[in-house]
């Protein structure tokens, strides 16, 4: 289907390129803006080659082949053109790579960022641009408004349970006023019920979950076949006590282990313990009581910004996705800033984000660290 299929330019309010995961959110988004007048272009990336992976497709992944043909019948149905994007080798580099460096070097990581910052709003900023678009529209729960300067911020959507920003904050300030959400003024049942309106595919199809390329393998799986054996023996250690060092067990890899888990630890006490620290260098997991995975200061790195944030202001800051936004005082260093919280955080895990936010306004944030 070519882009002379697009719906017709006169009432165009211009031209936009969405990213259509073959998900219901996505799909609705594109629906809207047809109604709304512009004139819409669909893009599928295909990320994945899931005949490797045990997830159903179509239950739960994004941008498999069956997503890709939802998309398409949705594209068809809404009457646009539609493209397939081959972005395979991208996302291995960009997000598969990365994702297994992290938990090999005893990191939580959060490819969602990687994908959004290298694929969606790269890749895909640059084929808006090829195709002549003026915005690039997904379905992201997030709302770009105006402030009284006319300048383009992102805030947060209106459905809290599912606002996505905390994955946003890479994004080019540049390119801010070029992005359109548009189902990031509605709630989830709000953006159902309109697909259902609309006679959409996806109306009812399960959102995905988790991290789309693992599987139901887990994550030890899915990191032993990206892998050598030879390398994963190189990350075995010893279980250690904290905070005398008291030996406690071997273990197989410090991949096998995140901040805050306590079970599968591989060995038997009389009382419940927690993962608290890993120490890549010795491949040391430490592991206590619960009242030590929490703290009260978190050095931010690598941090990238949307509005400028104020040397010894207070923010709101999330430390993981579904976590509530807890106060804290950002204080700038040479590596980036150093977080005080006004109430120590539980399980702080190296390789997750620090969002800020002001108000509802998406500030930026960075990676954590402990080191």
């Amino acid at each position: 289907m070519g882009i002379d299929k697009i719906n017709s330019a006169e009432k165009s309010k211009g031209r936009v390129l969405v990213a259509m995961s073959g998900g219901v959110d996505s799909s609705v988004a594109a629906a809207l803006l047809v109604d709304q007048g512009y004139e819409v272009i669909g893009a599928t990336m295909q990320v994945w080659d899931y005949s490797e992976c045990d997830i159903t497709e179509g239950h739960g992944t994004c941008c498999s082949s069956i997503d890709v043909d939802d998309a398409r019948s949705v594209a068809d149905k809404i009457n646009i053109p539609f493209y397939v994007l081959n972005c395979e080798a991208k996302f291995k580099a960009s997000v598969i790579d990365p994702f297994v460096n992290a938990y090999l070097a005893g990191e939580t990581p959060l490819p969602c960022v990687n994908c959004n910052t290298y694929l969606k709003f790269d890749h895909l900023i640059k084929k808006m641009n090829e195709l002549e678009c003026d915005f690039l529209a997904t379905g992201h729960y997030a709302q770009v408004v105006h402030d009284d300067k006319g300048l383009a911020q992102i805030q947060t959507s209106i459905d809290n349970w599912k606002d996505q920003t905390y994955f946003l904050f890479t994004i080019d300030p540049h390119i801010v006023s070029r992005l359109l959400f548009p189902i990031g003024h509605l709630k989830k049942p709000e953006v159902r019920r309109i697909a259902e309106e609309k006679g959409l595919v996806v109306a009812k199809k399960k959102d995905s979950t988790g991290i789309c390329f693992v599987g139901n393998k887990g994550y030890d799986q899915f990191i032993k076949e990206q892998v050598s054996q030879k390398i994963l023996d190189l990350k075995k250690g010893k279980i250690k006590r904290y905070p005398g060092g008291e030996i406690m067990s071997d273990h197989e890899g410090i991949h096998l282990y995140t901040i805050g888990q306590s079970k599968g630890l591989g060995m038997t006490y009389h009382e419940k313990l927690f993962v608290l620290k890993i120490d890549a260098e010795d491949n040391t997991v430490w592991v206590g009581e619960e009242k030590d995975l929490y703290v009260a200061e978190v050095d931010v790195i690598e941090t990238r910004w949307l509005s400028e944030v104020t040397d010894g202001a207070e923010y709101d800051v999330k430390i993981r996705y579904q976590h509530k936004a807890s106060r804290a005082i950002a204080t700038k260093t040479s590596r980036g800033i150093k977080l005080k919280f006004a109430e120590p955080q539980r399980a702080v895990a190296p390789g997750q984000a620090a969002v800020f936010y002001q108000n509802q306004k998406l500030m930026g944030g960075g990676w954590i660290t402990l080191k």
